[in-house]
């Protein structure tokens, strides 16, 4: 526990190291070009719109009663190209509310933070926040025992939501979240428990493992050791373990000190490695197992051998965020399947596809067992400097039979990430629907698309139209009434 002077000596520090960064900010170069996460198919929606009665083609499934759910960032201010990075924006939410065959209602809501309170001329919700930090989560959006929750990583708080997406409050878990959280908790459906690792920007030296009950409350904080400060967007668990990507980006001062709003880099010096951390263990029975250097945004299943070793999914980058200060920059990502030994405390890597995706989602019924399906989409291979979210495929990988299979959706038409919502609790692991939103910047039109994931390249089930275009964001959920 860090006494009173320690408190007051890093908050100085932290305070001085800011107006650094805020003096430098002013003085970064002007850009030559159009920032490509403002403009084009990213330029941020300016209003918020609430649409009623949804034009739909095809039959939306009788099944199907709630609402689909997707965050990303929305800048409510005009930002400063110079130092804008796409990780940084305002959070904002787009939801669609289906029922009985019809789709009621969109809605887009800034989540209220600083940013969006100050331009909207509203108070700042009631509730814990960051102090001097990110306070309008932009990455996920999930339901936790009846309730929605905006979601970010690096030491955002979570931010409660209603139904229609109003903002209730910054709300920590009821008070019940000590630390920071993330974007990517995983719901083990056997406990009913939500496991991630977190990490917060201004703690160099630990990660946590945090676990949040069905009551949405947090019933453990395990601080890890680390160095550098690494960037861990995203976890994986297994029966018995949970996987802890310690990769290559870290914290980078020079960075911050610059003025950039993303202080993360790629860093070669950094060895990248997984820990293997026992669910209910301590940091000392974590196995650090190395892996080749790369790093990966998000897995997509986790599962344990009869022999021992684990298996995971990965979309693996060959490096990120090496050179561009606005966004992703990889020149390589390929789904992969990592083997790791603990026994041994070695790992190996094949790939199973080998053209540039990402946003793996599978059947999450599944989570911590051996599957077939992921699902991912295209991304265009890298020829610039950062990503072009252009693709218009998207991918079904079969792990049985070693095959992938491509939906493309044509000419201007760009898929984000798909959730898989199953029929029934028991049917198969493709009964079930993928549900996504693909923009179509032919006309700055928006579909909800729902396929059936046995029919996978077959006509959509249903296509719910929106008249406008909702920019790429990150992740989505189908969150049931």
């Amino acid at each position: 526990m860090a006494s009173n002077v320690e408190t007051l000596i890093r908050g100085a520090v932290k305070k001085g190291i800011g107006k650094v960064a805020d003096f430098n900010r002013k003085r970064l170069p002007r850009p030559t070009d159009s920032h490509p996460y403002l403009t084009g198919i990213h330029k941020p929606m300016e209003e918020e719109l609430t649409l009623e009665a949804l034009r739909v083609d095809g039959e939306i499934p009788a099944a199907l009663t709630g609402r689909y759910l997707r965050n990303g960032p929305n800048p409510a201010a005009a930002p400063d190209p110079a130092s804008y990075h796409w990780f940084t924006g305002a959070g904002m939410v787009h939801g669609i509310r289906i029922e009985g065959g019809k789709a009621d209602w969109y809605r887009n809501r800034w989540v209220r933070g600083t940013e969006a309170c100050a331009v909207l001329g509203e108070e700042i919700p009631a509730g814990e926040r960051e102090a001097g930090g990110f306070d309008a989560p932009n990455t996920n959006v999930v339901g936790i025992d009846g309730r929605t929750f905006a979601i970010v990583e690096a030491g955002g708080k979570p931010v409660e939501l209603g139904y229609e997406l109003n903002t209730i409050a910054h709300n920590p878990f009821d008070g019940t979240l000590k630390g920071s959280y993330t974007a990517h908790p995983h719901l083990d459906p056997s406990t009913g428990e939500m496991h991630s690792i977190t990490y917060k920007g201004d703690e160099m030296g630990k990660v946590w493992h945090v676990v949040v009950d069905g009551n949405a409350k947090v019933i453990r904080e395990l601080a890890i050791p680390v160095s550098d400060g690494p960037s861990i967007h995203d976890c994986a668990i297994t029966e018995n373990y949970v996987l802890i990507l310690d990769l290559p980006v870290t914290f980078s001062m020079s960075r911050l000190l610059a003025g950039h709003r993303f202080p993360y880099a790629w860093n070669e010096k950094h060895q990248a490695r997984v820990g293997i951390l026992p669910r209910k263990g301590s940091a000392e029975d974590v196995v650090w197992v190395p892996v080749e250097p790369c790093y990966v945004f998000h897995p997509a299943n986790a599962f344990e051998t009869a022999d021992g070793k684990v298996i995971v999914d990965v979309v693996a980058h060959d490096t990120m965020f090496a050179e561009s200060t606005r966004g992703p920059d990889s020149q390589k990502a390929r789904m992969e399947r990592w083997t790791l030994d603990p026994a041994a405390r070695t790992s190996s890597r094949a790939v199973i596809h080998d053209h540039a995706q990402e946003f793996p989602r599978y059947d999450e019924r599944l989570t911590t067992r051996p599957y077939r399906y992921i699902y991912t989409i295209a991304i265009p291979e890298a020829a610039a400097a950062e990503w072009e979210m252009a693709g218009t495929r998207l991918f079904r990988h079969d792990l049985d039979k070693g095959v992938t299979d491509t939906r493309d959706f044509g000419p201007g038409r760009h898929p984000g990430e798909f959730v898989f919502v199953p029929r029934s609790a028991t049917g198969a692991e493709d009964d079930g629907w993928l549900i996504g939103l693909v923009v179509n910047m032919n006309d700055e039109t928006t579909d909800l698309v729902i396929l059936n994931a046995d029919d996978f390249t077959g006509s959509p089930q249903a296509v719910v139209h929106l008249p406008h275009r909702v920019p790429p964001g990150f992740h989505g959920n189908w969150v049931a009434d």
